[in-house]
């Protein structure tokens, strides 16, 4: 299996660099990458700014909208590129074109390379149950691609947030909701661990070894204390130390 997930957040020059690199080294063998843009409703303008956003990295994005089969477009293509957005409308048209067990099985048993960022990251657990987005469509399961053991929960961060109403007023606490809250809340019905991934992270999988890069994350474990990693280290599929 080999496969690169990030949370997102890839807002300044070092992190585009970062992206880049793990991205052209991900898809190296690659001419084409079908490139899924399930996550947001602008299937064409989506896809055209990632192709804008990718630059000379080697290879072709190819929206998969614009396969008129999807089905033998995920069985053909070299490599598999899910985008970030909002998570249920990714799921809903996964489960209407019919393609979780096709992907499952290109990453798993074909060895085509994914990445996926936001969405995409969450989309390859078990289950799409770990994300932050709101409801704007209904699913006909939660079930994901699982091509890793785990769950991603992106754009973690720990809370203790502060805000300003306006760009000159003053900074406020917030004391809403954290996200540990929400992963303990996924924890009281599941026992699957989470990675909290921070704004700037990307996990390098290869087989069983998941290095993460980029920027921090959290491990959060049914029953247990968060545990923050920072990046350069390596887990294994139960996202323990290597």
């Amino acid at each position: 299996m080999r496969a690169v997930l990030g949370s997102g957040g890839i807002g300044t020059e070092e992190r585009r660099q970062v992206y880049s690199v793990l991205m052209s080294e991900n898809f190296a063998e690659c001419q084409s990458v079908l490139f899924v843009p399930f996550a947001s409703n602008d299937y064409d303008g989506y896809t055209a700014r990632m192709r804008e956003f990718a630059g000379d990295a080697g290879y072709e994005l190819v929206g998969l909208h614009e396969c008129d089969d999807p089905l033998s477009a995920i069985q053909e293509m070299e490599g598999i590129y899910v985008g970030g957005g909002n998570t249920w409308l990714l799921v809903s048209k996964l489960h209407e074109l019919g393609l979780i067990d096709a992907v499952r099985e290109a990453v798993l048993e074909r060895g085509v390379p994914y990445a996926g960022v936001s969405a995409g990251a969450n989309v390859a657990c078990p289950s799409m149950q770990t994300t932050n987005d709101m409801a704007v469509k209904m699913v006909p399961s939660f079930e994901t691609f699982g091509v890793v053991p785990f769950q991603i929960n992106p754009h973690y961060h720990p809370g203790g947030i502060w805000y300003r109403e306006s760009e000159d007023g003053d900074y406020i606490q917030h004391f809403g909701e954290t996200r540990a809250r929400r992963v303990k809340e996924f924890h009281e019905t599941h026992d699957t661990p989470v990675i909290g991934m921070y704004e700037g992270s990307f996990l390098r999988c290869r087989d069983n070894r998941y290095e993460l890069l980029g920027n921090k994350a959290v491990v959060i474990r049914k029953g247990e204390e968060p545990v923050t990693h920072e990046p350069g280290v390596a887990l294994d599929g139960e996202l323990k130390l290597i």
